[in-house]
């Protein structure tokens, strides 16, 4: 039986060429080398499993080869490409810095730097996982990084670059590493199952790119966990089933059950989703991710931002063309709201479940009661005001004339009637006009919660206190939302709400702190997302002055009391 050897270790790049995602950096390190302009320094960062410990490899063997193709490729025959190789090279040295981390390992480097290399121009030391230095190994390190011998060449690679010292960075040339796109790493992989003699389809390749997440070593090590469990001909569900990773046929199901407001089946679709051991948060996101691909697919030329096979993507498109982007847009935001909130609940299940419900609803949404509604609903209430059965309003009396009815009928009451119960008969029929401004009422809250348009200056004002009482654990801030002065703007597309503070520091800590979730409870409380919350400063001469002192405020109490005034005239107090 021979050796096993990962893919990951079997297919590293061992040239520029064969080098995956990086080819601004492959390109900028091969230019370096032809014209002769090396560095001392070199910093590597990026995400892990990107590339950056093979690419210092392929540099450093790169510097020393005799024999460069015309490309500006290792030839991989001469000593020093063999040396590498077989790793017996003396010209190139690697220092794990995560396990030797220390003053006394930075100093036994910095003598092995005073050696000139036996083989090749330059002595290459490549410093991996560089973060991990203690603060004393880094600043024994700095005067050597700063002037080295003029055959070492020194390349740091790191995952953190923030967490090295500003000194360090100021003395490389810094090269900053992508995530392998989608795309690289299904290409990537379908070549390895091709060399390995692996059927594999290409749902299953992207299920695998997206769960690598960029890294390109990942991917290679869920490829070989994989064709561990699936053998050498892979399939689609046995893929879903050893990686954990929910079936895209999930969210085309739950949009065409939201599409028909059939709100039972996405609550047992959910059911069984946890039922499978999924994690709940993870279902929500997937569900937006695939909200999100619904809009891109609906939106033309936005075909680049899809990143999955062609099979998925028509069946992305011929759901999409099914969905109103309006639809679409309200949906991912029920959606990201959920997961917003999904922390923060005392229920997660019902969290959830009510997202659902609310999705399912929005297709059956009621449509805005149009103007005319109101004239038409005028004439019901003038039955009401017949006194005598026997004499009921003609049928024939014109709708567009409801009030002149209603006179003749208070006329016609008996004589003998008790006044005060006509004058409760009076009161409790309700006018033509209250009538229009009830169904105007009704239609405006409608139209708000559909979102066909922004909320009224007097919905607004009337929900304010609403959104005091939101901070009742806050006294001051309770106060100071309940006593501020509003000024709203806008029209019925979108409105503006400014409420003022005392002064500038007041304004900058509400932005800074307070004004995005003050926006959203209020967006919540009124029912619309068109409304949009500012901050300002009372003007000065608008500030009334506070009373701070005793004798400021015995005055104050004797200007707006006369008899308190007098009280003390009389007895002679002294206020001051």
């Amino acid at each position: 039986m021979s050796q096993y050897i990962v893919s990951a270790r079997k297919y590293r790049p061992d040239s520029f060429g064969t080098l995956i995602g990086q080819d601004n950096i492959a390109q900028t390190l091969k230019n370096s080398i032809l014209r002769g302009q090396l560095a001392h320094a070199y910093l590597f960062c990026g995400p892990r499993g990107v590339g950056k410990t093979t690419t210092a490899r392929i540099f450093a063997k790169m510097i020393n080869c005799s024999n460069p193709s015309a490309e500006m490729e290792p030839c991989g025959t001469c000593e020093s490409c063999q040396s590498f190789a077989e790793g017996r090279s003396y010209c190139i040295h690697e220092l794990d810095a995560a396990s030797n981390n220390g003053v006394e390992d930075i100093k036994t480097l910095m003598d092995q730097v005073r050696i000139p290399p036996q083989v090749g121009k330059y002595s290459v030391y490549i410093i991996d996982e560089v973060h991990m230095l203690s603060q004393s190994a880094f600043n024994a390190f700095l005067k050597t990084l700063e002037e080295p011998p003029a055959h070492a060449i020194f390349i740091l690679a790191t995952t953190e670059k923030h967490k090295i010292l500003p000194t360090i960075l100021s003395r490389c040339q810094t090269y900053d590493f992508n995530r392998i796109t989608v795309e690289n790493i299904v290409k990537n992989l379908r070549m390895v199952a091709t060399s390995e003699g692996i059927t594999i389809d290409d749902e299953s390749l992207h299920v695998i790119a997206h769960k690598a997440d960029g890294a390109m070593r990942d991917a290679l090590t869920i490829f070989d966990q994989t064709v561990a469990f699936c053998g050498t001909d892979v399939k689609y569900q046995d893929v879903l089933r050893n990686l954990n990773v929910l079936d895209y046929e999930y969210s085309f199901s739950l949009v065409d059950a939201f599409l028909k407001g059939d709100y039972p089946s996405a609550l047992l679709a959910f059911d069984e989703i946890l039922t499978k051991g999924f994690n709940a948060l993870h279902f929500v996101a997937a569900l937006s991710s695939h909200l999100r691909d619904l809009i891109v697919s609906k939106s033309g030329g936005l075909e680049a931002l899809l990143e999955l096979p062609d099979s998925l993507k028509k069946k992305y498109k011929e759901q999409a063309d099914r969905c109103h982007m309006k639809f679409l847009y309200d949906a991912l935001g029920v959606t990201t709201a959920c997961e917003a909130g999904y922390r923060a609940s005392v229920n997660p299940r019902l969290h959830i479940e009510f997202a659902l419900m609310r999705l399912s609803f929005l297709m059956a949404a009621p449509a805005p009661v149009p103007a005319s509604a109101s004239a038409q609903a005028a004439p019901v209430a003038t039955p009401v005001a017949q006194p005598a059965p026997a004499q009921p309003a003609p049928a024939a009396a014109p709708a567009a004339q409801p009030a002149p009815a209603a006179a003749p009928a208070a006329e016609a009451a008996p004589a003998a009637e008790h006044p005060q119960r006509r004058a409760r008969a009076v009161r409790q029929t309700p006018s033509a006009a209250s009538m229009k401004a009830m169904v105007d009422k009704e239609a405006e809250e409608v139209a708000v919660v559909s979102g066909d348009m922004a909320p009224s200056e007097e919905l607004l004002k009337a929900k304010w206190p609403e959104l005091a009482k939101e901070y009742a654990s806050k006294p001051r801030m309770a106060s100071m939302l309940a006593t501020t002065t509003l000024k709203i703007t806008g029209d019925d597309t979108q409105r503006v709400v400014t409420f003022m503070v005392d002064n500038d520091a007041q304004k900058v800590w509400v932005e800074s702190k307070l004004l995005h979730d003050l926006e959203g409870r209020f967006q919540r409380i009124v029912g619309s997302p068109k409304v949009l919350l500012r901050v300002d400063v009372t003007p000065a001469e608008e500030v009334k002055p506070v009373a701070y002192m005793p004798e400021d405020k015995a005055k104050e109490l004797m200007a707006e009391n006369a008899e308190v005034k007098n009280l003390v005239k009389d007895l002679g107090l002294d206020v001051k």
